[in-house]
């Protein structure tokens, strides 16, 4: 498969942060050995969107504000399974900032997620509880683009949420695997995996981008 990116494809960069990168809260394995692949695809699309995680420190996928509570154990929430997180990208310190090593000046948008205090958010086009909208969907569909190319961390958790939510929104998905990485945790990657190839999530790597 080759693929040459038209004027209405988008190029879609998940949580390049650094509480995702080596040294950082809840660091993805290898997850700064993707931002040279993300820079070298983003040359090639004529747009591209970030998604940035945005927590305040009292939110609820925290494990700290659950008192006997362990990072990565599963609560029951009203919107349905939650892992609780190590405290993370929280609002205004460093580790929330994307990374400086992202090469990507003509990027038009970022969409900030999971700043409300009692919904996380994963996906970049709505929060978990599965009906408040980001409005990713209507300014992609106002600005009349089309194909989304998805990268960035995790691929098992925020880059499927939001490839899952990109195709059932009806937007033709890709997940650019090898400009990915996962966290992993209790078979999270092959789950994903499986989800995103049922829903019609295309899966290339980034030397099929032309």
């Amino acid at each position: 498969m080759v693929i040459t990116p038209a004027p209405d494809d988008v190029l879609i960069v998940v949580d390049v942060q650094y509480d995702f990168l080596p040294g950082g809260s809840l660091a993805v394995a290898g997850g700064d050995q993707i931002i040279p692949l993300i820079n070298k695809l983003g040359r090639k699309f004529p747009n591209v969107v970030t998604t940035q995680d945005w927590h305040p420190a009292d939110h609820i996928s925290f494990a700290s504000n659950h008192p006997g509570a362990k990072p990565f154990e599963v609560i029951d929430l009203p919107y349905g399974p939650q892992v609780l997180w190590p405290d993370h990208c929280v609002w205004q310190t460093h580790g929330a900032e994307l990374s400086a090593d992202l090469d990507l000046p003509h990027a038009q948008l970022t969409i900030r997620k999971g700043y409300n205090e009692v919904v996380d958010s994963y996906s970049g086009f709505q929060e978990a509880d599965r009906r408040t909208k980001t409005g990713l969907a209507g300014y992609l569909r106002e600005r009349g683009l089309g194909r989304l190319f998805v990268t960035g961390l995790a691929t098992d958790f925020c880059v499927a949420w939001t490839a899952l939510d990109a195709q059932a929104a009806g937007f033709r998905t890709f997940v650019v695997e090898d400009a990915t990485r996962a966290i992993d945790a209790n078979g999270s990657l092959a789950k994903a995996w499986e989800e995103m190839e049922t829903a019609g999530v295309e899966r290339i790597i980034a030397s099929d981008v032309a």
